[in-house]
């Protein structure tokens, strides 16, 4: 397996999934200069269809095995469903290939963490699109912690909660929202840590009485003192005339603090430290995939692996986590509040919708 290249040649790259996430990658990957998008494969028809309009310089498969079968395909991406990924991860690492996946990395813990071993002892590298990770405004705030500018960390507190993917729509695989969405904020509350879980108690509520909860908050501590809250929920103001949402990050330290607040557009740091005060507002950036796909480039052309990269250890550690803090929520108290037909009416809203908070946001 080759895995140093001259910075002059095209990373040749196929892509397995040509869904939401998919067309992401395809976009940016087209944007960098980096990449050369050899192969698409999907099987739903129409996806292949839009695939040959966006990238009419791609071969565009039903059938994926021609992309492993060519040598000169560096790097697989797979954005399929998550019941996808092990069976392709594995082939990827049978062909030579380069991995860069959605998270989870398959459909259930025992599997993720086989993919974890199986990955870890390949030559190929392998990353997993934990994007928070990347953000620039989660950058610039652990800078900020680490310069020892809010004093000792003890304090993180996450909120996500907007009108996304009601029950339903698109989840599949990965779960109630506190599992497809919330293991993100899982994620990056145990990055900022920087340590493991050690105790949590989580409340949900069945909203809508349907039977997963679809709001969940959960509470506890790291194993080095540090406490932490993460609530997140798909249910703000569904059928609000003017949606919004609430999405912050707070973090307080034992002398200063640190802070985030976004609407999808632009992102603002409030930053209040022992030696310094700063506000920095810069656009929002997505799901920050330009980044993965430069880190991703960088490794592949040097030889070496970007540390900043996640690890499929991460992807596995956070489902698991996110899965075992919703379990946790069944055991207490669990109100079904509102009716099944309010759900009826949020999903003909979003069927309707061509702009809004609705269609747009899935973390």
């Amino acid at each position: 397996m080759k895995t140093h290249i001259s910075v002059d040649t095209k990373i040749k790259v196929g892509l397995i999934g040509f869904g939401r996430m998919g067309r992401f990658y395809l976009k940016e990957m087209q944007k960098s200069g980096r990449w050369e998008v050899a192969y698409i494969c999907d099987i739903n028809p129409d996806c292949r269809e839009l695939a040959k309009k966006l990238s009419p310089e791609s071969k565009i498969l039903e059938n994926e095995q021609e992309m492993f079968d060519d040598e000169s395909v560096q790097v697989v991406g797979l954005f399929a469903l998550a019941d996808s990924r092990k069976d392709r991860i594995e082939k990827a690492i049978k062909y030579g290939k380069h991995i860069i996946s959605e998270k989870p990395v398959s459909d259930t813990i025992d599997k993720e963490w086989e993919v974890v071993d199986i990955t870890e002892k390949a030559a190929c590298f392998s990353t997993v699109n934990l994007y928070l990770r990347n953000a620039w405004y989660h950058q610039a705030i652990k800078q900020f912690i680490d310069r020892g500018e809010i004093g000792e960390l003890a304090i993180l507190r996450i909120c996500h909660m907007t009108p996304g993917l009601a029950p339903g729509e698109g989840h599949e695989y990965e779960g109630p929202a506190f599992h497809d969405c919330g293991m993100h904020y899982v994620d990056i509350a145990r990055w900022y840590a920087g340590c493991e879980y050690k105790t949590w108690h989580s409340q949900g509520v069945n909203m809508w009485s349907y039977k997963d909860p679809w709001w969940v908050q959960c509470h506890g501590t790291f194993q080095n003192g540090v406490v932490f809250d993460i609530t997140q929920g798909f249910v703000y103001g569904q059928l609000s005339k003017d949606q919004t949402h609430n999405s912050y990050v707070d973090i307080i330290g034992t002398k200063g603090i640190a802070r985030m607040t976004h609407d999808f557009k632009t992102a603002v740091v409030d930053l209040r430290g022992v030696t310094r005060t700063e506000r920095i507002e810069k656009p929002f950036g997505g799901k920050n995939i330009d980044v993965l796909c430069d880190l991703f480039a960088d490794s592949i052309e040097t030889g070496t692996r970007n540390p900043k990269l996640p690890l499929i250890r991460d992807s596995a550690i956070a489902s698991e986590y996110a899965w075992t803090f919703l379990h946790d929520a069944y055991t207490h108290d669990l109100p079904a509040i509102g009716e099944l037909e309010t759900l009826e009416q949020i999903w003909e809203r979003r069927r309707n919708m061509k702009n809004g908070y609705g269609l747009l946001q899935k973390p």
